[in-house]
């Protein structure tokens, strides 16, 4: 223990944010939405940090190609929930934090659900469109924090990440997207954000081995390393975890 009571794992942090904002960060609930490279990396952060409280969201299953990426995953968690896979890489790693891991798919209807009770921050790392826009909105009608990654994938050069508003970001395809469905259904609020102003790499037909089935859908292949992606997920981590710290105190 060191002299603020908290054991010594905790010192460098408590050293960063203060005694104070690290109560908060203490006292937190996060919900992380998608748990792919970014996603993972965002939860593995914000655990370390000594975040109170984590719910980790996915529907989908750890496969061969998705290893390059995650900072949890074996072979032998292939065909497992992703959800499930961090929740038990974290529970054994971190065990101040409480984990828990949530199998689903998100839309409107869902979101709604996993808002109820809503988290005091929202991580979205979600990288399909619809999804993604159906948990902003909801989030941002509900008045639930929320900090989203745009696009990691296809991308290598870590000097032109960038962090702000999303409707400041420039130069990335899916927060243009993102913004454009957003103002289709009337959202113009600002939402913190993490994109790269690199020009992706073209996608590639799906994998056989890939498919998702049981969500009826085929996706086209990302190319995808670790470092990007962990990047984005660990500045998510980063913006949350400062918010956190300098905020009001939760109840």
């Amino acid at each position: 223990m060191n002299s603020s009571g908290y054991p010594e794992r905790f010192k460098r942090t408590l050293d960063l944010y203060g005694e104070d904002g690290f109560v908060k960060i203490r006292a937190a609930h996060v919900m992380v939405c998608g748990l792919g490279g970014v996603g993972a990396h965002a939860a593995v952060a914000l655990a370390r940090s000594g975040l109170g409280t984590l719910t980790l969201v996915d529907f989908d299953a750890v496969t061969a190609s998705s290893l390059n990426r995650s900072p949890a995953a074996t072979e032998r968690d292939i065909g497992r929930p992703k959800a499930e896979v961090i929740r038990d890489h974290l529970r054994a790693t971190c065990p101040w934090t409480e984990t828990r891991a949530v199998r689903a798919f998100v839309h409107t209807d869902t979101a709604n659900e996993l808002l109820t009770p809503p988290p005091d921050w929202v991580a979205d790392a979600i990288d399909s469109l619809n999804p993604k826009v159906a948990l902003l909105e909801q989030c941002v009608r509900r008045e639930v924090p929320v900090a989203s990654s745009m696009g990691a994938a296809g991308r290598t050069d870590v000097s032109l990440v960038r962090s702000g508003d999303l409707w400041e970001s420039r130069r990335c395809p899916l927060a243009s997207r993102v913004r454009k469905f957003l103002r289709r259904k009337g959202i113009d609020s600002p939402i913190p954000c993490i994109w790269s102003e690199e020009r992706p790499r073209e996608v590639l037909p799906p994998d056989l081995d890939d498919r998702m089935l049981e969500r009826g859908r085929v996706r086209n292949r990302l190319p995808s390393g670790i470092a990007l992606p962990g990047i984005f997920g660990y500045a998510l981590a980063s913006l949350i975890l400062d918010r956190l710290a300098s905020g009001p105190e939760l109840g």
